[in-house]
């Protein structure tokens, strides 16, 4: 197909040469004979899974060297809306007057003051989430987190597809609705075109840990940068071990042509491959979007290749306002940046505990973090109460009653320390602190 029309309509939002070849990648992908799946027949399980706990016991915590030498990266694009909100996801509070973003930067701090020097710190924002970001990293001027050539990269933007003809769907009645996010490998794409990534390679950084804002287990840890560092592997992913709650979700797999760890979406699983890939006793690990990325290595891949990363693309079918059924049918591409696992000789993945992969997607979640079940240290940093006795509880509101943010406040928070599940169906109210012990249904 001619891609002029796709890469006119970018150029003139002022997308990236990079961000359009990357998009160009992905058309080239839908628009080739080449299979978009990945078959139960060309993997085998994941072999050769460090455990984080054994690579970090005897490692001595990074030092200032190692922490001047790297940038803590997030993904910080989406809004919350699926729980009611209308501004950045990171926004939310988790106890009064502290957000997901406020102990971000707290973490940030205390490993400043910790070594005595800056350690990076740069947020992936996107058109819906960059103003509220930056208004309230207001408070934190003095540390310079509130200048956005300091802590800003922009998420780019791509073209909805028409499903019949492939090109960009026109929409006069909402032209907003016409685009739609390229998912989180846009970040190799945004590196490039935004210049971060010519300018920490510049200034001597050359480790990256990225992670989601709203993945509050995603914490810095200095032994495992460490560990990284002297590894010599380009690229570490965390994953965690699969329960029957995430069997739907993509898994970590190993190539058989080639050894290679890769990443398989459910989205890239044949219909008939579906049971193998729910069997969490096949694929056992699934990834956390936790990664530890060489930039160095990254920037001669980049180079090797066009500046273009690899990646695989997943096709999703909509329409163009997904709320009305009966507007045009499009094709929204997009990829995941864990999928880069596949492109890099020598990536390696670590099993982390599940500690490490706390993603606040519901209100149950945040009805956990809001209680005494869960700490927030001095240095920004998620840990379980100690009469958790390191497992947190299970929490399961009543998704229709609970599904917003606002239902919290009349529910108030009990005290959930002593809990090993609380079930609320329907309507309730607790005083704020109530002590609740043990499985709770009420």
């Amino acid at each position: 197909m001619d891609f002029s029309v796709i890469e006119e309509k970018m150029r003139s939002v002022g997308l990236s040469s990079a961000a359009i070849e990357a998009f160009r990648h992905s058309v080239q992908v839908l628009t080739s004979q080449q299979s978009m799946l990945i078959p139960e027949s060309e993997i085998e399980p994941a072999r050769n899974v460090a455990e984080w706990e054994q690579l970090v016991a005897d490692t001595a915590p990074a030092d200032e060297q190692l922490l001047s030498q790297s940038v803590i990266i997030k993904l910080n694009g989406g809004l919350g809306t699926g729980m009611g909100l209308q501004k950045a996801k990171s926004l939310l509070e988790i106890k009064p007057g502290v957000t997901f973003l406020d102990l971000i930067v707290r973490q940030v701090q205390h490993l400043r003051e910790q070594a005595g020097c800056k350690v990076n710190l740069l947020l992936m924002n996107s058109f819906s989430t960059s103003a509220d970001t930056m208004a309230h990293l207001a408070r934190y001027a003095e540390g310079g987190f509130a200048d956005p050539a300091e802590v800003e990269m922009i998420q780019n933007r791509v073209p909805k597809l028409c499903a019949d003809t492939l090109e960009p769907v026109s929409f006069p009645a909402n032209p907003d609705l016409e685009w739609c996010p390229p998912g989180h490998g846009d970040i190799y794409p945004a590196l490039i075109g935004s210049g971060w990534l010519d300018k920490l390679l510049a200034a001597g950084v050359k480790y990256a840990f990225v992670s989601n804002s709203d993945n509050l287990g995603a914490q810095p840890d200095t032994r495992f940068l460490r560990w990284f560092a002297e590894s010599s592997a380009p690229f570490v992913m965390e994953v965690t071990r699969r329960t029957e709650a995430d069997k739907k979700g993509g898994h970590l797999a190993t190539r058989k042509a080639d050894g290679q760890p890769i990443l398989r979406e459910v989205a890239q699983c044949p219909d008939e491959d579906v049971p193998a890939f729910q069997d969490i006793t096949r694929h056992q690990y699934f990834n956390t979007n936790n990664l530890w990325v060489r930039l160095d290595a990254l920037k001669s891949f980049l180079d090797a290749h066009g500046g273009v990363m690899p990646l695989p693309v997943i096709r999703n079918i909509k329409t163009v306002d997904p709320r009305k059924a009966e507007t045009p049918k499009v094709y929204q591409l997009e990829t995941a940046m864990g999928a880069a696992l596949q492109c890099f000789p020598g990536a390696r993945a670590v099993c982390v505990p599940r500690s490490r992969f706390f993603p606040v997607k519901t209100c149950s979640d945040l009805l956990l973090l809001r209680s005494d079940a869960v700490e927030i240290g001095e240095d920004g940093c998620m840990r379980l109460a100690p009469e958790c006795g390191g497992v947190a509880p299970v929490v399961q509101l009543d998704a229709k009653r609970y599904k917003l943010v606002d239902s919290l406040d009349a529910l108030g928070v009990p005290s959930l320390k002593h809990v090993t599940k609380l079930t609320v169906s329907g309507e309730h109210h607790f005083a704020d602190g109530e002590a609740l012990s043990g499985e709770v249904s009420v």
